[in-house]
């Protein structure tokens, strides 16, 4: 199977810049694999398109503001830094930029109280730091970091960001990309779902910067996925097996919870039918036409990149070309793409 085969085009207009001013406010393209028909919604509407006994589930990670600017102590050279993972303590794994001023033993002063010694090289041209500072890390960390927004929104992350590019129920941090599908729910919606019988499931899976790398190889076969980490509590575990025992729907808020979830399966010889496991992993899963799902029956997603894993993903739950016949009447209508774009929900 070629990349190519995941391809569209996409005038770069149709890529979202800002946020809409209310979070479900947005569009919403309900694809049904049962009439292969394609509706336009808004994302306020989804709601009927869940049931009673549905279980919602979500990727509860926070994102960090992970972009720092600083200076290199001794020439004064500006460098910035997107912190991708934490190692142990105060070390962690880092993108530089420019990479080649940066060498161990180099330091980077971000503030009075806040400085970085480089340790040594890291794997695709990353470096391992050690971070030097008064009181606590996240707390200078919130002072001095932006959001670190996808390269596709041009721009320079404002205050707006740090509330918009979070989820309303984000609570553990470590991600340096949002699980963007949570993005356009609201508190409110969120309420109105759980009242009308949905259950509600938090998952975590720290979103990594191999979001974002380009799928270079020529055939998806070759293509490799990055680990990220990922965490299941019991009362999660129990909340998803239970509606799958029950025979409810698993709807999945985004391809991160998709992976999450996909990851911690097991087959149960009890009940015949594939549950959910709780604990801590590290998946690179990877999910693309021909995978058989084993959870999740419906996915709340957002629009994604021509030649993209996540494209891959939700052509493995749908036919390629029916996604691809969708994605071309988005277009059309002049939907908006990618992280701050509108949501299509795959029923």
């Amino acid at each position: 199977m070629k990349i190519s085969d995941f391809d569209y085009n996409l005038p770069e207009e149709l890529i979202a810049q800002r946020p809409t001013d209310k979070r479900d406010i947005c569009r919403l393209m309900v694809m049904d694999r049962k009439t292969g028909t394609v509706e336009h919604r808004h994302f306020y509407d989804i709601l009927d398109y869940l049931n009673k006994g549905d279980c919602l589930v979500l990727n509860n990670s926070k994102v960090l503001p992970a972009r720092l600017f600083g200076e290199k102590e001794g020439t004064g050279a500006k460098i910035e830094f997107l912190l991708i993972k934490r190692l142990e303590g105060d070390r962690w794994e880092t993108m530089v930029r420019p990479g080649k001023r940066l060498k161990p033993g180099d330091a980077v002063r971000f503030s009075d109280n806040f400085r970085a010694k480089i340790v040594d090289y890291g794997p695709d041209g990353t470096r391992i730091v050690d971070f030097v500072y008064d009181g606590i890390f996240m707390e200078r960390l919130e002072e001095l970091g932006k959001m670190p927004l996808p390269p596709y929104i041009d721009r320079e992350s404002t205050l707006e960001d740090k509330d918009m590019y979070q989820t309303v129920y984000c609570r553990e941090e470590g991600s340096v990309a949002a699980p963007t599908a949570g993005l356009h729910f609201t508190e409110e919606l969120l309420e109105k779902a759980a009242a009308k019988g949905v259950k509600l499931a938090y998952v975590t899976l720290h979103v990594g910067i191999g979001t974002f790398r380009p799928v270079k190889c020529e055939t998806v076969e070759e293509h490799s996925m990055h680990f990220e980490e990922y965490y299941v509590d019991e009362e999660t575990a129990a909340i998803i097996n239970e509606t799958i025992i029950n025979g409810g729907r698993i709807v999945s808020v985004g391809t991160t919870s998709t992976r999450t979830v996909e990851s911690a399966a097991y087959f149960d010889m009890t009940s015949g039918k594939y549950l959910v496991a709780s604990g801590a992993g590290n998946t690179n899963i990877f999910i693309y036409p021909g995978y058989e799902f084993k959870i999740i029956d419906s996915l709340i997603t957002n629009f994604h990149l021509p030649k993209s894993t996540l494209l891959m993903l939700i052509s493995a739950l749908y036919d390629r070309e029916k996604v691809l016949e969708a994605y071309d009447i988005a277009v059309k209508e002049k939907y908006r793409f990618f992280s701050y774009g509108d949501a299509c929900i795959i029923i």
